[in-house]
């Protein structure tokens, strides 16, 4: 997996834009980031799951999912060390964050 890969997907999601948010692109849906690519630096990048979401991807892929330091990460926000992750993982996680997100209206 690698940040061309994590884009497409994530603008393959119904009603998703590409932004930006303190310099790094973020991925939006309704004008809400469920996702980011480039931090905390090149190869990573973030979705924003429930905490029992983040929970199942971390135990099952603990080399390519990680929770966010500090409060971000205990309320969901996942990083992803894309070249260790899986791309079927990667479009689950991106898909379960923008239907939380698009959700939560």
């Amino acid at each position: 997996m690698n940040a061309q890969e994590f884009r497409r997907i994530a603008l393959s999601l119904e009603g998703a834009t590409a932004q930006s948010h303190m310099g790094h692109p973020d991925f939006r849906v309704a004008n809400k980031i469920f996702a980011t690519l480039g931090y905390p630096g090149r190869g990573w990048g973030m979705v924003k799951l429930t905490p029992d979401q983040q929970e199942l991807f971390v135990r099952s892929q603990p080399k390519a999912f990680m929770p966010v330091k500090g409060a971000w990460g205990r309320n969901g926000a996942t990083n992803v060390a894309l070249p260790s992750a899986k791309k079927g993982a990667v479009r689950e996680a991106l898909t379960m964050a923008w239907e939380n997100t698009r959700s939560s209206r």
